[in-house]
């Protein structure tokens, strides 16, 4: 398979860095510097400075789209009507309605489209995954996450905090990783309740989210994204009936990624502790290109596709709409 990268910023980097046995042959980003030191990566990768000549390219099969959020859904789009399939970064729009001509096209052109939801290959949401499926856990009666970074010097100033080139802060930056994570445990949300603000950052975004979010069996996720998060955190605890999965860190400043298991014995009381602990390094971003390479071979549809994206950007509209921020799209 042969890839091609648009966008080779810290996450086209990544990208460039775990391609599953693919190879990548073009890469293009407007920063002439970043876009030939991915090239680097690979023999004979052609650098460029406009993402046009990556999805023009006929020997490109599959198009990675790492940019920042105003020009994912566009150059998403392109790529799906040049017949590529593609691999666009979360949330893949500023907004449900900016994905749908892309969800459309996808169906119609019956490209095979995966959204970088990456933290479900993370090696503890794996094996809960697992778990789950098993029916260690029992029927899920509720879940609640937190995910927070502390920001960095000049952050008010980046891209994220433009709403005309992000969408939104917090609650569309690290929130939709949260929100998505939810709902492929308890499946859709049919009350949306919480709120965005901005307590500490000097921007238009929000830099906090809270969310209560309902299935249609009353299941409830509680969650808070947050970018006042002074030390990294990741933390979610997902409660069946027989036991509670709880998962820690993401590695590096998130610290060790942890998942434990609290079964609940017969006679109830202090239950049955078993503890996974994931000191090495991430390979999610692998084995979610592994997973799409295979998805493309066999031809079956991504497990994290464009209507994901479209859920968890139908949740983001809500919050704002609630919140009353006048930039929700």
């Amino acid at each position: 398979m042969r890839v091609g990268i648009v966008g080779c910023g810290l996450i086209g980097q990544k990208r460039a860095q775990a391609l599953a046995g693919a190879r990548l042959v073009a890469c293009a980003d407007p920063d002439d510097g970043r876009a030939r030191a991915v090239a680097g990566r690979a023999a004979g990768c052609r650098p460029s400075s406009r993402w046009q000549d990556v999805i023009g390219a006929p020997d490109v099969d599959l198009v990675v789209v790492a940019t920042p959020h105003h020009v994912l859904p566009e150059i998403a789009l392109a790529a799906i009507e040049a017949g590529k399939h593609v691999l666009v970064e979360k949330p893949a729009a500023r907004s449900a309605a900016e994905l749908e001509p892309v969800i459309a096209a996808a169906e119609r052109r019956r490209a095979l489209v995966r959204v970088g939801f990456n933290h479900r290959y993370h090696r503890a949401f794996r094996k809960a995954r697992e778990l789950v499926d098993g029916g260690v856990a029992g029927p899920l009666m509720f879940l609640r996450a937190r995910y927070g970074h502390g920001g960095r010097i000049g952050y008010e100033k980046e891209w994220r905090a433009d709403v005309r080139l992000s969408g939104g802060g917090e609650l569309v930056d690290q929130g939709v990783h949260l929100i998505d994570l939810s709902r492929w445990f308890l499946g859709e949300f049919t009350r949306v309740d919480g709120t965005a603000r901005t307590y500490f950052w000097d921007m238009k975004v929000d830099d906090n989210a809270f969310l209560m979010l309902r299935t249609a069996t009353d299941q409830v996720a509680w969650l808070h994204a947050s970018a006042t998060e002074w030390k990294n955190t990741f933390s979610m605890e997902i409660y069946g009936r027989d036991a509670k999965l709880q998962i820690d860190g993401l590695g590096g400043s998130y610290g060790t990624e942890r998942l434990t298991l609290y079964r609940m014995l017969p006679g109830m009381g202090p239950p049955e502790t078993t503890a996974w602990e994931y000191p090495m390094a991430d390979d999610s971003w692998e084995a979610e290109m592994a997973e799409f390479l295979e998805d493309i071979r066999l031809g079956r549809a991504p497990s994290a596709g464009l209507r994901d994206a479209h859920a968890a950007l139908t949740v983001v509209h809500r919050i704002y709409e609630e919140a009353g921020h006048p930039h929700h799209a």
